[in-house]
C-alpha cells in the first residue's frame, strides 16, 4: 500500500500589483497556504489554499488550524484510493474547503508524479489548451478605462468585469469606459451576489446595444435567493451563471429544480476537486454550461483547476486570471501561456508547479 505518510502546512504572501476589488471587498496581498502531501514511498505533491475573507469569511488562520486538526486522521490513508481519502478529508476539512482543494491538489500531485501522468491526462485530457478572460475589478472609470485597453493590447478577447457594491451610477460610468475603450471585447459581468434582480436588469439596460456583448452575468444576485436568480435569468437576454449559489452537487440539484441559471462556476477552492468534479457531472447531464474560476490563487492552484477545465473539456467559460495580478510569487512550471492562452498539455507530471520556499519535487 502506498500511504500518506505526512501532510504539512506552510503559510506564504503573495503581493498583488493593485488591489483585486469585488462587490464585498477588495484583498491587497494574497494570504494562501501550502500543503505538502508526502507518501509513504517518498514521493511529495503540494497543494495552494487561497482562503478569500471577502467571499465567504474563510482565513488562513482558520485554514492552517483545520488542517492541523485532520492531520492525524489524513496520516496513513491508501493515497490509491484518493476518493475515500478525498471524503475523509472532506468531512474534516468541511468548514474549509481550500483547505480541501489544497490537500486534495498536493495527493494527486504526489500519485500522478509518482506514475509520471500529468493531471490534465489524469482528469482526461480532452482538450489541449484553455482561453482565459481577465478581470477589470472594482475602482474609478479612469482606471477601468486603462486597465481595459491593457487586456485588449496583451491579447484577452474577454473582459469579467467586477460590478456591485457602489453606487448604480459608479458601475454605468466604469461599464460605459470599458465597452468604449474595448469596442471589440465580450464582457463577463459579475456582481458577486450584490445586486437585487431588479438592478441587475437596469445595469443592462444602461448598456444599449452593448449589451449584446454580455456574454455572461455571473450571480447577480443575493446566495440563497434563487428566485432572483430565476428573474435575471428569464428577463435579462443574457446567460446567467451561479457562483456563490454553486458550492456542491446539492447545490446544483436546486439550482436545476429553480431554472434559476444556465451556467455553473466550478471552483476547486469552494468545493474541493471530488465535489467538483461532482457537479460537473450534474451539470452536464442536465445541459447546463459550465464555467472554470478561482480565487486569489498563484499558478499553483489555478493549474490544478486548468488541469480539471482541459481534462474534462466542454468549458465554456474560463477565468483564470490572478496569477497576472501577483508579483514575486514564488511559483515556476504549471501551464504554458501566450497571451490569454494557456496550455496544459505538455506538464510533464502531476501539475508541474514547484514553489522556491520548498524543495524542488521530483518528476516520478
Amino acid at each position: 500500500m502506498i500511504s500518506v505518510a505526512d501532510v504539512t502546512t506552510q503559510a506564504f504572501d503573495v503581493e498583488l500589483k493593485e488591489p483585486f476589488g469585488i462587490a464585498t471587498g477588495a484583498q491587497l496581498r494574497a494570504h494562501n497556504v501550502l500543503v505538502s502531501v508526502l507518501l509513504s514511498d517518498g514521493t511529495r505533491g503540494i497543494g495552494e489554499a487561497a482562503p478569500f475573507p471577502a467571499v465567504n469569511g474563510e482565513t488562513r488562520a482558520a485554514v492552517l488550524a483545520a488542517l492541523d486538526r485532520a492531520r492525524p486522521g489524513l496520516i496513513g490513508l491508501d493515497a490509491r484510493r484518493w476518493r475515500h481519502a478525498s471524503a475523509v478529508a472532506q468531512e474534516a476539512l468541511a468548514p474549509t474547503p481550500s483547505a480541501l482543494a489544497a490537500f486534495e491538489s498536493a495527493l494527486l500531485d504526489a500519485l500522478c508524479r509518482r506514475s509520471q501522468l500529468s493531471l490534465w491526462s489524469f482528469f482526461g485530457g480532452a482538450e489541449r489548451e484553455l482561453v482565459s478572460d481577465i478581470t477589470i475589478p472594482t475602482g474609478t472609470p479612469e482606471r477601468a478605462r486603462a486597465a481595459a485597453a491593457r487586456a485588449v493590447a496583451a491579447g484577452f478577447s474577454t473582459l469579467k468585469v467586477k460590478v456591485g457594491g457602489v453606487p448604480f451610477d459608479d458601475d454605468c460610468a466604469r461599464l460605459s469606459a470599458i465597452v468604449v475603450s474595448a469596442p471589440r471585447a465580450q464582457l463577463v459581468l459579475d456582481a458577486n451576489a450584490s445586486l437585487s434582480a431588479e438592478q441587475a436588469l437596469a445595469l443592462l439596460d444602461t448598456l444599449g446595444p452593448a449589451r449584446t456583448r454580455v456574454a455572461l452575468f455571473e450571480q447577480p444576485t443575493p446566495k440563497g435567493d434563487l428566485d432572483q436568480l430565476r428573474r435575471v435569468r428569464e428577463r435579462g437576454g443574457v446567460l446567467v451563471a451561479a457562483d456563490e449559489s454553486a458550492g456542491s452537487a446539492a447545490d446544483v440539484f436546486r439550482l436545476l429544480s429553480a431554472r434559476a441559471v444556465d451556467v455553473i462556476n466550478i471552483k476547486i477552492m469552494k468545493s474541493g476537486i471530488a465535489e467538483s468534479l461532482a457537479m460537473v457531472g450534474i451539470a452536464r447531464g442536465a445541459g447546463l454550461g459550465l464555467m472554470i474560476g478561482g480565487m486569489v490563487e498563484t499558478k499553483l492552484a489555478m493549474t490544478v483547476s486548468a488541469c480539471v477545465a482541459a481534462g474534462l473539456g466542454g468549458f465554456s467559460f474560463v477565468d483564470l486570471d490572478t496569477p497576472w495580478f501577483m508579483s514575486g510569487a514564488p511559483i515556476s512550471g504549471g501551464w504554458l501561456e501566450d497571451g490569454a492562452t494557456l496550455r496544459v498539455d505538455l506538464i510533464p507530471a502531476g501539475h508541474g508547479v514547484t514553489c522556491s520556499a520548498l524543495p524542488e519535487l521530483p518528476a516520478g
